[in-house]
C-alpha cells in the first residue's frame, strides 16, 4: 500500500512536518490533496551467477518483497522548517532480458511534495544487488533520473538503507535544505571511523601505508619496509585494517582478497567477464603455470632461434588436467594440436615484430622508441656539459662521467660539433645514472642478477630522429671486495665485431633499466598509485552530488581494485616484478626514491612535464602555447591536442559551476578535499612549496585536468603498447643477469664472449621462465576489455541532464573524433619518421576510441587496468 511516511530509520530526521502537527502535504481542491501520478522503473545488472546468485530471490520477487523506493523531497516543509514525509512504495518485477531486470512501482506524489531530491532504497532480498538506475516519470517537467551504479546489500544483512541523489549537481552551499543532512550523512558513512579490520562488501574509504607487501611471517627474506613515511616516502592506499604480522609488528598480513570498497570492485556483470576474471587470474596464477613449463627458473635460451620459436612454433603444455591453468588465464595464447590434442602456448607475434622481423636489433629504433615508444616520458634534453653526478663522491666515487667531447664528436662528425650540438639544443638522453647507482650494491648480492647506473646519450639528425650516440655504465666502488668505481663508455661500432657486440649487451643493460623504471615509475607509481588518494579523498569528501566528484567519477573505475591486485601479485615480495624486472626485490623502494626526488603533481601535467624535461618551451605563439624542443615527438605532439580537448572540456565544466571565484573558496567540500590529497593521500610531500593553491576557478581546473589526463591519456600512453613493444622480449628486456664482459674479465669469460657472442647476451637475456611470466603479464595488461569506457565517447546521465554541460561535451567529442583524423593523417605523413616508414608501427596509443582486444590504441576514462 502507498504510504507517506518518515524516512527509513537509518536516515530518520527528529522531526517531520508530519510528526510536528503540519497540516496534510499537497494543494487542495475542495479540500482534497490532488496528488501527481509518478511511475518508478528501477534498473538492475544482472550478475554472473543470474540475477542475484540464488533462487531465494525469484521466490522473493513472486511474493512481492523485493525493492521499497522513499522518495525524499528537496525542500523542507514551508511552514514548519522540517523535513517533509517521504513517499515510499514497493515495486514488482517488471521484465529481465539483455542482462537487465526491471522493476516498477507507481507513486502518488502530493503536489506540493516539491522537487523530488533522492530515493532512499531497502533492499528486500536475500542477496546483494548492483542498481544501476531509478527513473520517475510523470512529472510535469519531465522524468527525474537517479544514476545509481552501486552495489545495495540485503536489509537482513545491512540495516542501513541507501539514498541515491537525483542527476541534478550542487554545491554544497547550494544544497536544498531538504538533501543537506543526507548528503553529511552520506558523507560521513563513506569516512567510517578509522577503525577495525574491513570486511568485504564495506563502502569505506580511508587511508593507509603499504605495509602489506612483505610476508614476514612465512620467511624473513619475503618481509619488506613500509612504503610511506619519513624513511620511505610513498602515495597512501585504501586502508584495510588487517592484523600486524607476529614478526614485524609494522606489517600487515596478507590475505586471499584484498579489501578495496564494493564499489570499486571489478564488475561482475556478464559483460565485464573479462576484467572480472582474466586480470585477476593472471596476476595470480601465471607464476604458478610458468612452473609447470620450467623446472629451471634460471635456465636461459640457448639460441635466438629458440626465442622465435614461442611465436613460430609455440611451447609444449603439460597435459591438460582440471587445474590447467593457462587455458583459463591466457586463452588466446593457448591452442590444440588438431593431430595430438596437445596444448601449445603460443605467444602472438607483436605488431612491431610483424612490421619488421629485426626491428629490435636497430639503433634507430632504440632511439624512435624514445619518443613513440612505451617510455616516452623519461627521455630529456641535455642541458649541461660536461654530465656530471650529484651524488657522494666519498661513496660513489668520482662524479664525472666518461663520456666526454672526444667521443661525442666522433659520433656527430659530419652534422656539428658538441658546442654547436647543445647550443643547437641537439642532444638528449635517458639519465638513470644517479638513481640505480645507490642500489648497485644491493642488487649484486642477489642470484641472478646485475646493476649498473647508466647514461645513454642520443643525437637529433636533421630528420628529426634520434640516433645513439654513447651508453656510460657505472659500477660504484665496493666497500666489501674493495673493489673501485667502475665506469666504461660504449658506442655504435662501425668496423669492429667485438665493439659491435659491446654495444648491443650495453644496449640490452639500458633497456633493462628503461623497462624497470617503466613499469615501476611510469606506470605504476605516476598512474596507479599516485591516483588512489585522489579516489580516496573524492568519496570521503566530495558528495556524490557535488559537480566536481561527477566530473571526475569515470576517471577512477576500477583502479583501487587493479591496484589491490598488483599488491598482491605484481609489487608484493617475490611477485612478478621481483621475479623477472629490475632491481627485483629493491623494486619497491625504487619507486620511492623516485617519488621522494622527482615526483611533483604539478610536473604530473603534460606541458609542464615537457618544460621540466626540456622537450618544449613556451610559446604563446605556438600551438597549444608549447614549441616542441623535438618536432616529431608523436607522444608529446598528440598529446597535447589531448590535453588541450580535457583542458577545454574542464574549463567548460567548472566554469558553468564556479562563476565567481568566491564559490571556490566558500566550497568547504572542494578545500577540504584538495587539503585531504595535499596532507594526508600525499602526506609525505605535504610541506613541498609547489603544491598549487585552489582558491579560483583556474587553480581547479588545472587540478581535475591534471588528475584526469594521469588517470586517462598518461595511463594509455604507459599501457597498452607494452605487449607491442616488450611481447619481444630482446626488444625490451625486463632484466640484464649478467655483467658486462669488459667489467673485470676472465681470460675465460672474454674467451666465451669472442668465441660465442650471442650466448652471452642470452645469458644476459631473461631466462625462459622469466620472459614467458612477463610477456603473458604484457598481453593482458594490453588487453582492453570489452566494457572498456573510453574518454569522450559516452556521456554521463549526470552531464546529459543538463544543458550546457550535455552541449560543453559534445563539443568535448567531436575534439576526440577529430583527434583520431588528426593521428591518422600522421601516421600518413612520410616526413615524420618516428611514426611513418618502411617496417615502423604507426604511433597510435592516444587514439581516443578502440575495439576490445590487444590494439595498441584507445584512451580508457581511467586507469582500469
Amino acid at each position: 500500500m502507498l504510504t507517506a511516511s518518515p524516512p527509513s530509520p537509518s536516515f530518520s530526521p527528529r522531526r517531520t512536518a508530519a510528526a510536528a502537527g503540519a497540516s496534510a502535504v499537497g494543494s487542495r481542491t475542495g479540500g482534497k490533496v490532488v496528488p501527481v501520478k509518478v511511475k518508478a522503473v528501477v534498473t538492475v545488472k544482472e550478475t554472473t551467477g543470474g540475477f542475484l546468485g540464488i533462487g531465494l530471490d525469484d521466490i522473493s520477487d513472486f511474493i512481492g518483497r523485493s525493492l521499497r523506493l522513499h522518495l525524499v523531497s528537496a525542500q523542507l516543509h514551508p511552514e514548519t522548517g522540517l523535513e517533509k514525509p517521504v513517499i515510499q512504495s514497493r515495486t514488482k518485477k517488471l521484465s529481465e532480458k539483455n542482462g537487465e531486470v526491471k522493476y516498477a512501482t507507481e507513486l502518488e506524489v502530493p503536489d506540493d511534495f516539491g522537487e523530488v531530491g533522492a530515493v532512499i532504497v531497502e533492499n528486500e532480498h536475500y542477496n546483494e544487488l548492483f542498481l544501476n538506475s531509478i527513473v520517475l516519470d510523470g512529472f510535469e517537467n519531465g522524468p527525474v533520473n537517479v544514476v545509481c551504479d552501486s552495489w545495495v546489500h540485503p536489509r537482513s544483512k545491512d540495516s542501513k538503507n541507501r539514498v541515491f541523489f537525483t542527476t541534478k549537481s550542487y554545491l554544497p552551499s547550494e544544497t536544498p535544505d531538504g538533501l543537506t543532512r543526507y548528503r553529511a550523512e552520506e558523507l560521513s558513512l563513506l569516512r567510517g571511523n578509522g577503525e577495525g579490520e574491513r570486511q568485504q562488501g564495506d563502502r569505506i574509504y580511508d587511508y593507509d601505508v603499504y605495509n602489506d607487501l612483505g610476508n614476514p611471517d612465512s620467511n624473513p627474506d619475503l618481509a619488506r619496509p613500509v612504503l610511506g613515511g619519513k624513511e620511505h616516502l610513498y602515495p597512501r592506499r585504501v586502508r584495510t585494517g588487517r592484523p600486524r604480522t607476529e614478526s614485524d609488528p609494522l606489517s600487515e598480513t596478507g590475505s586471499s582478497n584484498f579489501y578495496v570498497p564494493r564499489d570499486e570492485e571489478f564488475s561482475q556483470v556478464k559483460q565485464s567477464a573479462f576484467s572480472a576474471s582474466t586480470t585477476s587470474a593472471v596476476l595470480r596464477a601465471v607464476v604458478p603455470a610458468a612452473e609447470t613449463i620450467f623446472i629451471d627458473r634460471n635456465l636461459g635460451f640457448p639460441h635466438l632461434t629458440a626465442v622465435d620459436s614461442m611465436y613460430d612454433q609455440g611451447i609444449n603444455l603439460p597435459p591438460r588436467t582440471a587445474d590447467s591453468p593457462w587455458t583459463d588465464i591466457v586463452p588466446r595464447l593457448v591452442r590444440t594440436v588438431v593431430d595430438s590434442a596437445d596444448d601449445i602456448l603460443q605467444f602472438v607475434v607483436p605488431d612491431s615484430m610483424k612490421r619488421d622481423r629485426f626491428f629490435w636489433l636497430k639503433d634507430e629504433q632504440f632511439g624512435r622508441q624514445t619518443l613513440a615508444g612505451v617510455n616516452p616520458c623519461s627521455i630529456e634534453l641535455v642541458k649541461e656539459w660536461p654530465l656530471t653526478s650529484k651524488l657522494d663522491p666519498e661513496i660513489y666515487g668520482p662524479p664525472e662521467s666518461a663520456i666526454t667531447t672526444k667521443i661525442v664528436e666522433q659520433q656527430i662528425r659530419g652534422f656539428m660539433t658538441l658546442d654547436e650540438a647543445m647550443k643547437q639544443k641537439k642532444l638528449f638522453m635517458l639519465d638513470y645514472h644517479d638513481l640505480l647507482l645507490p642500489f648497485v650494491g644491493l642488487v649484486r648480492q642477489l642470484e641472478g642478477t646485475t646493476l649498473y647506473g647508466s647514461r645513454a646519450l642520443f643525437f637529433l639528425t636533421p630528420v628529426g630522429t634520434l640516433k645513439p650516440v654513447a651508453i656510460e655504465l657505472v659500477r660504484p666502488p665496493s666497500k666489501e671486495d674493495g673493489k673501485p668505481q667502475w665506469k666504461q663508455v660504449f658506442t655504435p661500432a662501425n668496423c669492429s665485431a667485438t665493439e659491435e657486440w659491446l654495444w648491443k649487451l650495453a644496449k640490452a643493460h639500458v633497456l633493462a633499466h628503461d623497462s624497470g623504471y617503466h613499469e615501476l615509475v611510469s606506470h605504476f607509481l605516476r598512474t596507479h598509485a599516485c591516483l588512489e588518494p585522489y579516489i580516496i579523498a573524492t568519496n570521503r569528501q566530495l558528495s556524490a552530488m557535488h559537480p566536481i566528484h561527477r566530473l571526475l567519477l569515470p576517471h577512477f573505475r576500477y583502479t583501487m581494485e587493479i591496484n589491490s591486485l598488483a599488491r598482491q601479485a605484481l609489487i608484493n615480495a617475490d611477485g612478478i616484478i621481483e621475479l623477472a624486472f629490475s632491481p627485483l626485490k629493491y623494486s619497491m623502494q625504487l619507486g620511492s626514491a623516485v617519488y621522494d626526488q622527482r615526483w611533483r603533481f604539478d610536473y604530473e601535467a603534460l606541458p609542464k612535464d615537457l618544460i621540466r624535461r626540456g622537450m618544449a618551451v613556451e610559446d604563446p605563439s605556438a600551438p597549444h602555447g608549447l614549441k616542441l624542443t623535438i618536432e616529431d615527438y608523436p607522444y608529446a605532439s598528440d598529446g597535447l591536442i589531448l590535453w588541450d580537448g580535457l583542458h577545454q572540456w574542464v574549463a567548460d565544466y567548472v566554469s558553468h559551476y564556479y562563476p565567481d571565484p568566491s564559490l571556490i573558496t566558500s566550497d568547504a567540500e572542494l578545500q577540504s578535499w584538495w587539503t585531504e590529497i595535499r596532507t594526508v593521500g600525499h602526506g609525505d610531500k605535504k610541506d613541498e612549496p609547489w603544491w598549487p593553491s585552489l582558491a579560483t576557478p583556474s587553480d581547479l581546473i588545472e587540478i581535475v585536468t591534471t588528475i584526469a589526463w594521469t588517470a586517462s591519456a598518461q595511463h594509455a600512453a604507459v599501457n597498452f603498447g607494452q605487449y607491442a613493444y616488450g611481447g619481444y622480449f630482446p626488444n625490451r628486456p625486463s632484466i640484464a643477469r649478467t655483467n658486462m664482459p669488459t667489467e673485470d674479465p676472465t681470460d675465460e669469460a672474454w674467451k666465451q664472449f669472442i668465441d660465442t657472442p650471442e650466448k652471452v647476451l642470452l645469458e644476459m637475456f631473461p631466462s625462459q621462465f622469466q620472459a614467458v611470466v612477463v610477456m603473458a603479464i604484457l598481453d593482458v595488461l594490453s588487453n582492453h576489455s570489452v566494457d572498456e569506457e573510453y574518454i569522450g565517447q559516452v556521456m554521463e546521465p549526470a552531464w546529459g541532464d543538463d544543458a550546457v554541460i550535455k552541449a560543453a561535451f559534445e563539443r568535448f567529442n567531436g575534439r576526440m573524433k577529430a583527434l583520431e583524423v588528426v593521428i591518422d593523417a600522421r601516421n600518413a605523413n612520410e616526413k615524420l619518421r618516428n611514426r611513418n616508414g618502411a617496417g615502423v608501427l604507426p604511433y597510435e596509443l592516444l587514439k581516443p576510441f578502440s575495439e576490445p582486444g590487444v590494439t595498441g590504441k584507445g584512451v580508457p576514462y581511467s586507469t582500469s587496468i
